[in-house]
């Protein structure tokens, strides 16, 4: 019975079929299913963990057919491999040219390459503690890839020398005696420096000047003191209600309090004689007020002076006998021309023949033609000891050719007792050299003063953050405290509040220890006492700001110091501040470098030996330099919010590294920098993407897009290309505006939201 139900039909395929009655179930069989059937079998009890493991021995033979090869890796728990556990692939960064990739630790099975042994990126180890250190390391070596440091050529520059001091004193001229008083016992002065030796007397006798000295040689008192001397002298007596006699320019904000605290100690026996000071981020209702209740000597920035002119009524320059130019040079540079003309076609309108002055320690080109506006038959005086007496006016004791004139303008004066240095430093480098400097000077050594300058706000901003973190943020619990004082970082920038700004400068003008970090609003006439190190960070845009940076140390015959970063591709900037008699002293990276051996906390896995040779010295500081760049990277890549402080940071760097005069291109061009290497110096481990179309440059208009606006189907025009003067303009505007800019659009922002909230209003 059984033999009738089973039918076998085989089929064209080969494949057996069985029927079993009206249930028809059809299957292939292959030789192979009985092995995938024990094979899965196995590896069902292999993944079991109660049981054993699976057994080596072979499987039992089949006849004319080979066994297969297992499906499935062995369990963890059988022998143990000898090769390190697969992990993704790392993406080399890009700091390099490509070809850098990851370096091996000593003792470890990996990638050979050449070079000093590099320590562990020291990370947090993770909660369950398998692993206390990496096998690779993360951030590639500094020093390789880098460019060759060329050999830096001292030319033979013969210095301008100016004579500081004189042996006259003020007894000489005939001032008031309350006035010589006050500067014998309030400013403690009693003999005249050689600018004022010249420029006192021909400003008593009512003459037009061009006042061209160097840095911290008391041009303030130049003019300070002939303006209060002829306006105490005055009868009847001035009033308050008199209005402004007196009107002084200058291009900071920092600048304006500066000369505001010298006229009001002047002005401290003529007690009815009132000075004022109108700048930018102060409130605009406040100045009215002071301005309606009468200022004789007004001090103000060129934006802000025209935005009281434009807007103020009580403003009246119908007696004003004195315009005073203070760093004329630098206030046509920030592109306030047009401010100026508002201002000299305001005074011409209105007021009486009055006395002009200009002073600068660089006095430019474009100086002539406001000359030619503003002043009548000046006198040029310069005491370097380069100027003829040419051209001298019969009524001036000495005075020089013009400065604006072709000869004097290619030759700077600069402070004898200043010493001048340059560091040639790799891209890579820079941000450790910064920071193993400022080691060096503030915590291992006593009583310096600092002042780093930078090119744009981001970056200071950005060094701060970093070097709070990681330079004061790890105290050494070895070193009394005493031994070694905390790092005391400040900084200035045109993008703070103008209260916070005020506060950063008396609080750095009275300490005697710190590090300020800021932008070229303090390069320009401020008088910070006791500055022993200038750090130039970012190079100047032109000889004539060098000049004015490290003016702010060695003043009045002080000794002082400067240091200048450059790179290899930047050190033809040497040749041009050799064409103005500016020369310099090398200082070697490594020497820069070496100052992290006194700091235990940057140092490599191994014992070092101070016993060991030069050689294991130099591998010692490579090592502690990358630890230092570590900890800077770490910080930086901690957070998103870090990464983009940093691209901001970088950014801005790029963008003002494209705004150099068309006349230094061939030392600073845009394309001569290495995207990946000048990352590395602000803690990035790879050039960021996409950072041209980040935001809109320094020149675009407000609200200009790239594509099509949003809700509305139309094309933006593209921005208009700014000229090179424009760019740097536009750039540093902000750090010397009047403050109504900010003012008009928080007024536009508020009338929005009311008309906003307005027409919610009336929908509901």
């Amino acid at each position: 019975m059984a033999e009738d139900m089973l039918m076998l039909n085989i089929t064209d395929s080969a494949a057996p079929t069985f029927s079993m009655g009206n249930n028809k179930f059809k299957r292939t069989y292959k030789p192979t299913d009985k092995w995938k059937r024990k094979k899965a079998e196995k590896r069902k009890a292999s993944n079991r963990p109660q049981e054993a493991p699976p057994s080596k021995q072979k499987p039992h033979p089949v006849p004319q057919q080979k066994p297969c090869k297992p499906l499935c890796r062995p369990a963890q728990k059988e022998k143990p491999s000898n090769h390190f556990p697969e992990s993704p692939p790392i993406k080399p960064t890009e700091d390099t040219a490509g070809k850098e990739g990851l370096h091996a630790l000593p003792g470890k099975r990996g990638r050979k390459t050449a070079g000093p042994p590099r320590p562990h990126q020291r990370s947090q180890p993770p909660e369950d503690g398998r692993c206390e250190d990496r096998p690779f390391i993360k951030t590639s070596s500094l020093f390789r890839n880098n460019p060759d440091i060329p050999d830096i050529h001292r030319s033979d520059v013969t210095q301008v020398k100016e004579k500081v001091f004189t042996s006259d004193s003020f007894a000489e001229l005939e001032l008031h005696p309350h006035l010589l008083s006050t500067l014998n016992n309030v400013l403690k002065v009693t003999s005249m420096t050689s600018v004022q030796k010249e420029t006192i007397p021909v400003l008593l006798n009512g003459r037009d000047a061009v006042v061209r000295s160097q840095t911290g040689s008391g041009k303030t008192l130049a003019y300070g003191i002939p303006l209060v001397q002829s306006l105490q002298a005055v009868q009847p007596k001035i009033k308050r209600g008199d209005g402004p006699l007196a009107v002084i320019v200058v291009p900071t904000r920092e600048l304006a309090q500066q000369s505001f605290q010298i006229i009001q100690k002047l002005l401290k026996p003529f007690t009815w004689i009132v000075p004022g000071v109108l700048m930018g981020g102060e409130k605009r209702k406040s100045e009215k007020a002071r301005l309606r209740k009468g200022i004789n000597i007004l001090i103000s920035t060129p934006g802000r002076l025209v935005d009281h002119i434009n807007n103020t009524l009580s403003i009246a320059f119908s007696a004003v006998r004195w315009l005073i130019l203070d760093e004329a040079d630098r206030t046509l540079d920030l592109g306030f021309e047009k401010d100026l003309t508002v201002i000299l076609n305001t005074l011409n309108a209105t007021g009486p023949a009055r006395q002009n002055v200009l002073l600068s320690a660089t006095l430019a080109e474009g100086v002539t033609r406001l000359a030619d506006v503003s002043l009548k038959e000046p006198v040029s005086i310069q005491v370097s000891e380069h100027s003829t007496a040419v051209g001298v006016a019969p009524d001036s004791a000495e005075a020089t050719p013009d400065p604006t004139g072709p000869g004097l303008t290619d030759s700077f004066a600069v402070p004898e007792k200043l010493q001048q240095h340059v560091v040639v430093v790799p891209s890579k480098l820079r941000l450790v050299c910064l920071a193993a400097f400022i080691l060096g000077k503030c915590k291992f050594e006593s009583g310096h003063k600092l002042i780093v300058f930078l090119s744009s706000c981001e970056s200071v901003e950005f060094l701060l953050s970093l070097f709070n973190s990681v330079l004061c943020g790890k105290a050494d619990p070895s070193a009394a405290p005493e031994q070694r004082p905390p790092l005391a970082f400040l900084r200035l920038h045109g993008n703070m509040a103008q209260e916070e700004r005020t506060e950063v400068f008396q609080e750095f003008s009275q300490t005697k220890t710190g590090i300020l970090l800021c932008t070229d609003v303090a390069a320009r006439g401020l008088d910070l006492p006791q500055v022993t190190w200038i750090i130039q960070y970012t190079p100047p845009v032109s000889a004539a700001e060098y000049v004015h940076r490290v003016g702010r140390t060695a003043r009045i015959g002080t000794r002082g110091n400067s240091l200048l970063f450059l790179t290899p591709s930047e050190t033809a900037y040497l040749n041009v501040l050799a064409n103005h008699n500016i020369g310099m002293s090398d200082m070697k990276m490594e020497d820069i470098l070496a100052n992290l051996m006194l700091d235990e906390r940057f140092k490599g896995r191994g014992k070092w030996d101070s016993k060991r040779s030069s050689v294991a010295l130099q591998e010692e500081i490579r090592v502690r330099a990358t630890v230092l760049q570590t900890d800077f990277e770490n910080v930086v890549h901690a957070n998103k919010d870090s990464v983009q402080t940093a691209k901001k940071a970088l950014q801005s760097f790029l963008r003002a590294y494209a705004t150099y005069p068309a006349s230094m291109k061939h030392v600073f061009h845009i394309r001569h920098l290495h995207l990946g290497h000048a990352a590395k110096s602000f803690g990035l481990r790879d050039a960021p993407q996409g950072l041209t179309g980040a935001g809109a440059g320094p020149g675009a208009r407000p609200g200009a897009r790239g594509g099509k606006e949003k809700g509305k189907g139309k094309e933006t025009r593209p921005p208009r290309k700014l000229s090179s003067k424009e760019r740097v303009a536009n750039l540093m505007r902000s750090e010397y505006a009047s403050g109504a800019e900010a003012d008009s659009a928080h007024k536009k922002k508020r009338r929005k939201k009311k008309q906003r909230q307005a027409a919610e209003g009336d929908q509901n």
